[in-house]
Order: structure tokens, then sequence, then C-alpha cells
């Protein structure tokens, strides 16, 4: 990601209900987190972070590659499930119709969403409750790879044209890392469907990003 550069994030001290501090990442231990602990999301200010991040890689999107820029309440509905509060949301649509659009929504929760291509979503933190232990540096690394994996060309998207079958997304980037995942094809619309099977790329790979000129 030459060029970039992840900004500060807040370095505040969390406690617990008994005055400890909150190891985000490490709190649970090898017994798991309490059942209550699932119902629960505090200490919530700790995820602003990723509003910052967010919007340095917009900026870092924009003065990199040749895209597109559309900003505003709109762009939101680009997400599969769309959240009842966002607060900012802005789309990049590479100029190369073989290259994946991404668009960021931040959340007052506050979180990101992140639509990539025709098909998918991805959250950061996914869910945000005391359980999953979500520690902000953790989520702002996961959101860069994304991002970067997604613009060098390494985003697969997979549509299964039948209304009973499978759609899948494959993130990889040679010899760092994979991620995977499928949901059914009932869930999404089908008009949705059927402008992905036109958009995405016949061998079901999105290709990098065109840089800007200089």
């Amino acid at each position: 990601m030459m060029g970039y550069e992840r900004p500060a994030l807040p370095a505040g001290v969390y406690v617990d209900e008994d005055g400890t501090p909150i190891e985000y990442g490490n709190r649970w231990g090898v017994n798991g987190p309490p059942e209550d602990a699932y119902s629960r999301t505090s200490n919530l200010d700790r995820f602003a972070g990723l509003h910052t991040v967010a919007h340095a890689l917009i900026e870092w999107l924009r003065s990199v590659f040749d895209v597109d820029v559309d900003a505003g309440p709109h762009v939101a509905a680009d997400l599969l499930l769309r959240p009842d509060d966002p607060v900012h949301s802005v789309r990049l649509t590479p100029r190369s119709a073989e290259s994946a659009p991404l668009t960021f929504v931040l959340t007052s929760f506050p979180g990101v969403y992140l639509h990539a291509g025709a098909l998918h979503d991805f959250h950061f933190p996914v869910c945000g409750c005391d359980a999953c232990d979500d520690d902000v540096r953790s989520l702002a690394e996961e959101l860069e790879w994304t991002v970067r994996t997604v613009v060098t060309g390494h985003y697969g998207e997979s549509v299964n044209p039948r209304a009973s079958g499978w759609l899948g997304y494959r993130l990889e980037e040679p010899g760092v890392r994979t991620s995977s995942g499928q949901s059914r094809t009932d869930e999404v619309s089908v008009e949705r469907l059927e402008r992905a099977r036109h958009l995405v790329p016949a061998d079901g790979l999105w290709r990098p990003w065109p840089a800007l000129a200089r």
C-alpha cells in the first residue's frame, strides 16, 4: 500500500465493572466469555478509530487510483444489509469495468461496512458485543487488508444462477493469507443476482484497480 500510512489510533484505557483495565483481544482467556457478555456492548468509543482509518483509506484510494467517487446517503443502498445508522457513505468505482468497486459506509455504532464488488459486505466489527472481545487495531488491520486485496486484484466472487444455489467470495493475498465464505442465493434479490452475473468477470476474479495517470 505504497503511499498509505495508518493514522494514529486513540490509546484509551478501558476498565471493567471492577475497575480492572481491559486488554481487548485477550480479555477472556481459556475459559471464554460469561454468558451475559453476549448481550452487552460496552466501551464502544474504542471503535471510533475505525472511522479515522476508513477516511484515510478513502483518501489514499482517491489519490492513487483512477476512480469515480460518489458520496451521499444513497450509496449505502449498495449494501446487502443496510444499517439503520449510516453517518457517511462513499462509493469508489474504478474506471475499469473488470475492477471491483468499493463502498464504505460508516455507522454511528461506530463501525464500518464495506461493500466489495457485486455481492458481498464486510463488517468491522462483525458484532461488537463484549463476548467478541474485538481489538480495534486488529480490526483496522483487517479493514486495510481487505481493501488492499480487492484493489490488487486478488478478490473473486462466484454467482450460481440457480435459485437454490450459493454465492461465494475469496480474498487471497499470495503468501500472506486467504479468506473465503458462502451464502445462499435466496438471501439476495433476483434483480441484484441478475445484475451481478453481468458485472462479475467471466472467470470470477476482479482485476487490479487502474492507477491514476501521473
